[in-house]
């Protein structure tokens, strides 16, 4: 069977329709975040809250208006977990087998910091065994230090250690704050017929993921596959041979590149091919979203040139804190600097910035104004305020819209 030739437009396409981003949202239950989030595979957690934090706000640009606290009451029922996958995740529960592997065979840093402090270790599991779930918060430090992001209390580095090895779960979250709890009691409810010899080998963990990064990047040259769940790089272009040989993927091609399609996205790829589909969403992006987390993939396929500045110096930055890449049609045509300003009712744009090659028109403008409105609606800030247009031309239209 000859490879299925991809143009780079008609990648994108099938990028965004895998990932949910193919058309408008419709009205959103509590089921399609669940859905969504097996679409993805994982939801990175990010707790920068200029805006959303990021896991509502990856949901938000594919369901539109839709309640956050779902999100939490999935966490808490067991419908997801939380583990180290892209980065921090939220994972679809049916997946933990897979991540059971990982911390049963654990990472050095981890194993060794254990053996290292049994007390800290003893003294953190028996809290949890004799008077249920903790946050960190209800330790009293003890040790003299003032805290801080890098001066976490040895309760605090116990707790991460012993959720790194699986020891413990996040039972769920209360003001985005985990609570950690001993895992056969989160087990108890999310999967209690779970024991440690159904969790599979290291070749089947990694088989499995790179079949889920494939479907869930649409068509996928052998690059990107390992970024999408930060499995090892080594190996990856015999494994998706394999993978083919064996039809469990699709060989195919982006331009004059070998790539690979997942079966399961065999239909929306022959609809795009046939020009019978294209992405008709305009939404605002977090910068975590699966879509840009892998910079040099975004400026391979949307020619877009991503990176955040949260840790830049503000006078050297030239989009802003937190800029959130601007979709349109299937193309990122820009990217804007937003603060939700929750307290007073608005939704502040700093600074809006188009692409050089990014008309404006109608089309866009339309969009965009909408786009804008539904995300401040969604926060509860109504006021769009938006400081700065560049190009200025922009100015006019979109404040008539917004």
């Amino acid at each position: 069977m000859a490879p299925i030739q991809f143009s780079i437009e008609q990648a994108r396409t099938l990028l965004l329709t895998a990932q949910g981003l193919g058309a408008a949202p419709q009205r959103a239950t509590k089921d399609d975040v669940r859905g969504i989030i097996r679409r993805m595979g994982v939801l990175q957690i990010d707790s920068i809250s200029v805006v959303a934090r990021s896991p509502y706000l990856v949901l938000w640009s594919r369901l539109g208006s839709y309640e956050p606290r779902w999100l939490d009451e999935l966490l808490a029922e067991g419908a997801i977990f939380e583990y180290w996958s892209h980065a921090a995740c939220f994972i679809p529960i049916e997946d933990y087998g897979l991540y059971r592997r990982l911390m049963i065979e654990g990472g050095e840093k981890t194993r060794t910091w254990m053996r290292a402090h049994p007390e800290e270790i003893e003294h953190v599991m028996e809290r949890i065994n004799e008077n249920g779930p903790v946050r960190a918060a209800e330790f009293a430090r003890t040790d003299g230090r003032a805290g801080g992001w890098w001066e976490w209390k040895p309760e605090k580095r116990a707790l991460e250690h012993l959720f790194a090895a699986g020891e413990l779960m996040i039972s769920r979250r209360e003001n985005f704050h985990r609570v950690y709890d001993l895992r056969e009691r989160v087990l108890a409810n999310a999967l209690p017929d779970w024991e440690d010899a159904l969790a599979p080998n290291e070749q089947e963990v990694r088989r499995a993921l790179t079949l889920k990064a494939v479907r869930a990047l649409g068509v996928a040259v052998a690059r990107w596959v390992p970024d999408y769940f930060r499995t090892p790089k080594k190996g990856v272009p015999g494994l998706l041979e394999e993978l083919a040989d064996e039809g469990s993927l699709l060989r195919s091609r982006i331009e004059d590149e070998p790539a690979y399609v997942h079966p399961d996205n065999a239909t929306p790829a022959e609809n795009i091919l046939s020009g019978g589909s294209r992405s008709s969403v305009t939404t605002l992006l977090s910068p975590f979203d699966p879509v840009v987390w892998d910079r040099a993939r975004a400026l391979e396929l949307f020619g877009f040139d991503y990176r955040i500045e949260v840790y830049t110096p503000a006078a050297r930055r030239r989009y802003g804190y937190y800029s959130l890449p601007i979709l349109h049609n299937g193309a990122l045509v820009g990217r804007l600097d937003a603060k939700a300003h929750r307290k007073q009712g608005t939704f502040e744009v700093k600074a809006i910035h188009l692409e050089p090659d990014t008309p404006v028109n109608d089309d866009l403008v339309s969009g965009l104004g909408d786009a804008l409105r539904d995300c401040a609606g969604w926060h509860g800030t109504p006021e769009v305020v938006v400081r700065r247009f560049n190009p200025s031309e922009l100015a006019r239209p979109l404040q008539g819209r917004i």
